[in-house]
């Protein structure tokens, strides 16, 4: 698969969700989704976690930095589409491991899973709280007692990430970091309508539901500023 670097952040152009996600299983990759926050935002620490796996284009912004590199055909693959895109693809074959979210907020993306995808096999899971060495320990042993093909934890990063590379030193699998993307499947929070996401208006509609964003939102005036100046 083509890979290009932006603002030193090695992200990957696949020209369909099915190309990735074949990717990532043959490989048993790590995957991490590059947004334009990542990419304007882009540390040394940063890039290299990336770096170290399979960073993806789940934001428009990381979409139009490898439009203008030359890559037309690359799509955008938002992170809390494309997990459950994994399990369609693969559940009836593949096992699953859930990590992430408040107890409730799992209990009920499990339960969603189930009455979705009859059937799946998911190993175990337990929430996102892990608050001691310990309680991470607990977790990465169950994990490589269980096997799982595929493990998807969601907590936010870096953390995500951290966690998943410390667990794929002990169990190679695929594994994806979701953030919030459990909380978007269940409804205990509410994604833009689809014209919004269709016309990738996704960051607008959160705006206006949460004006306190626009801090945030104006970092990304600075990187389509610096995208039109080609400075990635």
């Amino acid at each position: 698969m083509i890979t290009e670097t932006l603002n030193g952040v090695k992200t990957f152009a696949p020209n369909s969700r099915k190309e990735l996600m074949q990717y990532a299983m043959a490989h048993k990759k790590i995957m991490i989704a590059v947004n334009a926050e990542k990419i304007l935002h882009a540390t040394n620490e940063s890039r290299d976690l990336i770096n170290r796996n399979l960073g993806y284009p789940d934001g428009i912004g990381a979409v139009w930095a490898l439009h203008k590199k030359g890559h037309k055909e690359v799509v955008k693959i938002p992170g809390c589409e494309l997990w459950l895109d994994i399990i369609q693809e693969f559940y009836k074959d593949k096992s699953f491991y859930l990590v992430g979210g408040k107890q409730d907020v799992i209990e009920d993306t499990i339960e969603k899973i189930k009455r979705d995808f009859p059937g799946i096999n998911i190993c175990n899971y337990r929430n996102g709280y892990l608050k001691t060495e310990a309680e991470e320990d607990e977790l990465i042993a169950d994990i490589v007692k269980l096997k799982p093909d595929i493990v998807f934890v969601a907590m936010g990063s870096p953390k995500q990430e951290l966690l998943m590379e410390r667990i794929q030193k002990k169990h190679p699998a695929v594994y994806q970091g979701l953030g919030g993307s459990f909380d978007v499947y269940t409804g205990h929070v509410k994604r833009a309508p689809d014209w919004w996401v269709k016309n990738n208006l996704e960051w607008t509609y959160r705006l206006i539901n949460q004006p306190s964003r626009i801090k945030r939102q104006i970092h990304l005036v600075k990187f389509f500023v610096n995208l039109h100046l080609n400075k990635y």
